[in-house]
This record gives structure tokens, C-alpha cells and sequence, in this order.
């Protein structure tokens, strides 16, 4: 019996020691979990602590950048203000330059005159030439600084067709006269005088109150003097251009429409025909200047032609002037 008691005590003991490792255990085990939470917590802690911190900086920084993008908007808007002042300005120039132009603009009373009678000596691809040299004429005129009155006679047959055709439009085109009528009239016989190159006369001068005529003919040199005759029938006025006076030509005296009725516009501007004569004829013509006593001193520099959309071809265009 007292075995028995020391062995029962014994493991009563045994039990209590196990109890008390488990819970001991327990313990350890919960102070690990504490431990281990206390550990995030604090990440957590100093997380927010410096959040917090850089609140301010985060704000100023904030601050900043929205100065920035004000100063840039405010900067783009002066410089755009600024820009479209400076176009404004410079439209405002342009427009007045334009006035001035303008009002330095002065008619002439000075009339010239293309005849288109000779219609019917020419073939098709001569009229449409023609055609262009008229163009050219009237765009010419229009921005002159002395523009003429323009009169375009004995309008009909193929160059109508071609205008028609080519060119709608000049149904609309301003300051000029143009007429079915033959040139003798539509002015006083006395007023007239006809520009040929085969006249003995020699133009020094140009009359405000006459109306020079110009043969609207591209001849190919097929009718050599017939502008010269016809103004004999008609019994008008004629003479030539003085270009022998001022400029020596390697080939025939014989320049195309436009030609002609540029020199008249260039003369009219700067009171010279031998600055007419080498501002306007082309280099293919072979054009010198003639000093006083008769000899070539001066070429004139090549124009190309057909660098502008307004200039016909010049290759074949002839008329009798």
C-alpha cells in the first residue's frame, strides 16, 4: 500500500511538471506572437511617422510645380500675345504699304490698243499664243504704276474660242475695253497712231492723248509689214519703238504683243526707253546697249520666261510692232 501511495504521488508530480512545461510552453510561444506583431506594428509606426514628416514637403513641392505650369501658361501667353501683336503689326504695315501703293497709283490717259483683226491669218496654236500674249498684257497693266486704257478690238472668231475655252474668267476683267468694233471705231482717226517696226518714223516721245495700236498678229515673220500697210489704207498716224536708238538687235525688229505693251507701262514708270527696252525684252533677242556714237557697250542678262506663270512663251511669238 505505501508502494502504491509513492507511485500515485510520484505521477501526480509528473503530471504537474508536464502541465506546467505545456504551460510554460504556451507562454513562450504567445510572447513570440507578440513579439513578432509589436515588430510590424512598429514598420507601421515609422511609415506613417515619416508620412507624416514629408507632409510638408509634399506640399511645398506641390506648391512649386503648380507655379511652374502658371508661369509656363502665363509665359505661352505673353509670347503668343506677343507673336500675334508683332503679326498684327506687321499686317497693319503690309496694309499700309498697300494704301501707299495704292494711292501712288496713277492712271494714264495714255490708251493702248491690241487689233485683233487679223484673226484669220493664223493658225490655232498662233491664236492661243496671241491669247497668252493678251493675258499677260492685261495682268501686266493691272499692276502698273501708271496703267493705261486698255482696249482690245475686233474681238471674235478663234481668240474668242480660245478665251471661252482657256479662260472664262475675262468676261469679268476690270479696266479694259474690250470690243467686237474695229479699232478705227471706237477712236477719232487723228488720235491714232499705229506702232510698227516698219514705219520710218521714229517715236521719241509718247502722247498722252493718242491711242496706240498694236498688231495682235503671231506671224512667224509670214507677214512681214502688213500692220505697216494696213495703217497706210486706214490713213493713220504710225512709227516705231526707238529701239535702234538704244539698243542693238541680233535679229528682226519684231517684238511679241506683251512686249510691246510692257516697254509703253515701263516707260511710262521710269521716263526711259533704254530702261524700258532692257527691263522688258528678252535675252534671246540678243539686246546690247548703244553708246552715242554707235557701238554695243552693254548685254543684257538672260531672263528665263518661263520662270513666270505669266509669261507666255516666247519661243515663236511674233508681232509686228
Amino acid at each position: 500500500m505505501a508502494d502504491e501511495s509513492v507511485k500515485s504521488e510520484a505521477s501526480a508530480q509528473q503530471e504537474k511538471e508536464d502541465g506546467d512545461n505545456g504551460s510554460s510552453q504556451k507562454t513562450e510561444s504567445r510572447e513570440g506572437e507578440n513579439q513578432t506583431v509589436s515588430k510590424r506594428q512598429r514598420k507601421k509606426l515609422l511609415k506613417q511617422q515619416k508620412w507624416e514628416e514629408e507632409t510638408d514637403l509634399r506640399k511645398q513641392k506641390r506648391k512649386e510645380k503648380k507655379q511652374q505650369r502658371r508661369q509656363q501658361r502665363h509665359d505661352h501667353h505673353h509670347h503668343h500675345d506677343h507673336q500675334e501683336e508683332e503679326e498684327g503689326e506687321g499686317e497693319a504695315e503690309a496694309q499700309n504699304a498697300r494704301k501707299r501703293l495704292r494711292r501712288e497709283v496713277t492712271p494714264s490717259s495714255l490708251r493702248l490698243v491690241v487689233d485683233c483683226s487679223f484673226d484669220n491669218l493664223m493658225l490655232k496654236k498662233d491664236v492661243r499664243k496671241l491669247h497668252r500674249q493678251v493675258q499677260r498684257c492685261y495682268a501686266e497693266n493691272r499692276r502698273a504704276l501708271h496703267p493705261v486704257q486698255f482696249h482690245l478690238t475686233s474681238l471674235g472668231g478663234q481668240l474668242k474660242q480660245s478665251m471661252d475655252e482657256k479662260d472664262k474668267g475675262w468676261v469679268n476683267w476690270k479696266d479694259i475695253t474690250i470690243t467686237t468694233e474695229h479699232y478705227s471705231e471706237v477712236v477719232a482717226q487723228e488720235e491714232l497712231v499705229y506702232l510698227t517696226s516698219d514705219s520710218p518714223n521714229v517715236l521719241e516721245e509718247l502722247d498722252h492723248k493718242k491711242a496706240y495700236v498694236i498688231g495682235g498678229l503671231v506671224d512667224h515673220n509670214h507677214h512681214k509689214g502688213i500692220t505697216f500697210e494696213r495703217a497706210k489704207e486706214l490713213g493713220i498716224d504710225h512709227a516705231q519703238l526707238p529701239l535702234s536708238n538704244f539698243v542693238k538687235m541680233n535679229s528682226r525688229k519684231v517684238l511679241a504683243v506683251n512686249h510691246v505693251f510692257e516697254i509703253v507701262l515701263t516707260y511710262l514708270e521710269k521716263s526711259s526707253w533704254q530702261e524700258a527696252f532692257f527691263t522688258v525684252l528678252p535675252q534671246r533677242k540678243g539686246a546690247v546697249a548703244v553708246s552715242q556714237d554707235g557701238t554695243a557697250v552693254q548685254g543684257k542678262e538672260e531672263e528665263d520666261s518661263d520662270s513666270n506663270p505669266d509669261t507666255p512663251d516666247q519661243t515663236e511669238k511674233r508681232t509686228s510692232t
